[in-house]
């Protein structure tokens, strides 16, 4: 049960790390004259955080 437990939480911190990079990538791009670029990314995030809320779900808390 705990090891279920630490790849669970691996997985979440995973999904919220590619999310925050892709966050700073696209204000980054954004911000160095790659406005176009720097939307597409930021399109990224949600897409990420959705792909590990449904991947990683959170246990039923009782």
């Amino acid at each position: 049960m705990m090891h279920d437990m630490d790849k669970t939480s691996t997985a979440r911190a995973l999904f919220l790390t590619g999310a925050l990079l892709s966050f700073g990538a696209s204000v980054i791009l954004y911000f160095t004259d790659n406005q176009t670029e720097g939307i597409f990314v930021g399109l990224w995030v949600p897409s990420i955080l959705a792909l590990g809320a449904f991947l990683a779900p959170r246990e039923a808390q009782r």
